[in-house]
C-alpha cells in the first residue's frame, strides 16, 4: 500500500472526526485513481464536516472528470453557498470561478 496513505490512515485513528485528516487521505486517494475511495472520502465529508470548504471544489472537479456536470455544478452551488455563509472570499472566489468554467462562461485563461 501507499506509505503516505497508511501514516495518515493512522493519525486518523488517533483524531477519528479531524476533517482534515478525511480531506488528505481523499485526495491521495484521488492521487492515486482510486475513484471509489475518494468518493467515498467526499461524500463522507460533505456529510459529516459541511463546513470544510476545501471540500467543495475538489469534490467538482473531481466529478468533473468523472464527466458528472450536473453533480459538480451542484456541488460548486453548495460550496458557494457554504463560502458565503463563512465569509470565506478566497475559497467563494474560486468555486465561483470553477463554475463559470464549467458552464463555459470563462476561459480557463481568465482565471
Amino acid at each position: 500500500m501507499n506509505k503516505r496513505l497508511d501514516q495518515l490512515n493512522s493519525f486518523l485513528e488517533e483524531n477519528p472526526q479531524d476533517p482534515f485528516l478525511k480531506y488528505a487521505i481523499t485526495m491521495e486517494y484521488v492521487k492515486l485513481g482510486e475513484d471509489a475511495m475518494a468518493l467515498k472520502g467526499f461524500e463522507d465529508l460533505l456529510e459529516h464536516h459541511e463546513d470544510y470548504i476545501g471540500t467543495y471544489y475538489h469534490f467538482g472537479k473531481f466529478l468533473e472528470q468523472a464527466n458528472q456536470p450536473d453533480r459538480s455544478r451542484l456541488i460548486y452551488e453548495q460550496g458557494i453557498h457554504m463560502a458565503q455563509q463563512k465569509r470565506n472570499f478566497h475559497a467563494l472566489g474560486e468555486l465561483k470561478n470553477a463554475l463559470l468554467l464549467l458552464d463555459g462562461l470563462l476561459d480557463e485563461d481568465d482565471e
